[in-house]
């Protein structure tokens, strides 16, 4: 087991030596998680394939779930996708730098190994100083999936890295909580209509807003199985699930919490011991109870939400209840990370 070096730096002005240790460790070819507007990443050199194969191996990530490049400016993007449509280029002027990722089809310069062997890679630049001041120090466009082990919930502080990642990777550079709380929305651009492969911190409707019509899949939404070779992180496999069971009541709020409310007493009859994820300030006693805001501030909720998630693992509940929200602006990324969670047990109220 290594030492896994924990660097403070301010979120707003990061100390330079502490971005130049952490540059350093990056063009060594090893692993540092850094933060994002989003959530935490594991970074590496994206075009230093045996730092990738790292990546894979410290996650325990699936070979074929390609990993999201960051950059630091909107020009190196050239560097990386062999085409650049003027769709691209009107979400970078309108988005970036953001929480939003472009699938474009890759330029050579790219090792296959980052894109899971496809042929497109997934490209954003960050809206955090952090990590922008890392890979400009770096030199090089840093590969950055979510600094956890495959599969569980996203870390969006740095003591969720260390809980991850303690003894495995090089460094972790303590930027405080991350703002949005949940990962990048991720549109592939190399097909017509362009397609949602993942919500996240952009809302659709603001894409929309730019391109008009965009392909909203079942996957997407989280709904369903997908069978083929993900495009996308998040697309194929279980992701931020617990260690405990999940299950997802949706509907409309009134009824869901009357589920809820259910579920609570039939599982605590069994001796379960039962945590939920509330909306509104719902008390359910009896059970371990988490408020993650007001459905009328997604906000709030998409940014409380792994964090929640992991406090009720911790506190060593048997099964975790969710509210569901309406799948509209933020809604739609919390619903596919609670049904991605939940491995599809939902409840329909």
């Amino acid at each position: 087991m290594r030492t896994t070096r924990v660097l403070r730096v301010n979120p707003h002005e990061p100390e330079r030596e502490a971005i130049a240790e952490a540059a350093e460790v990056i063009r060594a070819g090893g692993l540092v998680a850094f933060p994002t507007e989003t959530v935490y990443g594991l970074g590496a050199d994206a075009l230093n394939e045996r730092a990738v194969r790292r990546i894979f191996e410290v996650k325990g990530r699936p070979p074929d779930n390609p990993i999201i490049v960051h950059v630091a400016d909107k020009d190196s993007i050239y560097l990386l996708a062999a085409e650049v449509p003027p769709a691209a280029e009107e979400l970078i002027s309108r988005f970036w730098p953001g929480p939003l990722t472009l699938v474009l089809k890759r330029t050579e310069l790219v090792p296959p190994i980052t894109c899971g062997g496809l042929e497109t890679v997934a490209v954003r630049m960050p809206a955090h100083r952090v990590a922008l001041d890392l890979i400009r120090e770096s030199g090089v466009p840093i590969a950055a999936p979510s600094a956890n082990l495959s599969g569980s919930p996203s870390p969006t502080t740095a003591e969720h890295v260390l809980r991850d990642l303690g003894g495995r990777i090089e460094m972790v550079l303590d930027g405080g909580p991350t703002e949005i709380g949940v990962e990048s929305t991720v549109i592939d651009l190399t097909v017509d209509p362009p397609e949602l492969l993942r919500p996240g911190g952009v809302p659709v409707e603001e894409i929309e807003g730019v391109l008009g019509r965009v392909s909203v899949t079942e996957a997407a939404r989280g709904l369903g199985s997908f069978s083929g070779r993900p495009r996308s992180p998040g697309m194929k496999y279980r992701h931020y699930a617990p260690r405990c069971r999940v299950v997802l009541v949706e509907g409309d709020p009134v009824s869901v919490r009357r589920k809820v409310a259910e579920l609570v007493a039939e599982l605590t009859s069994q001796g379960k011991r039962v945590g939920v994820l509330a909306l509104d300030g719902a008390e359910y006693p009896g059970a371990e109870v988490i408020d993650l805001g007001p459905r009328s501030d997604l906000r709030r909720v998409a940014r409380s939400l792994f964090t929640s998630i992991r406090e009720l693992d911790e506190r060593g509940v048997d099964v975790i209840v969710a509210e569901g929200v309406e799948e509209r602006g933020l809604g739609l990324a919390i619903m596919n990370r609670l049904r991605k969670a939940s491995g599809g047990e939902t409840i329909r109220a």
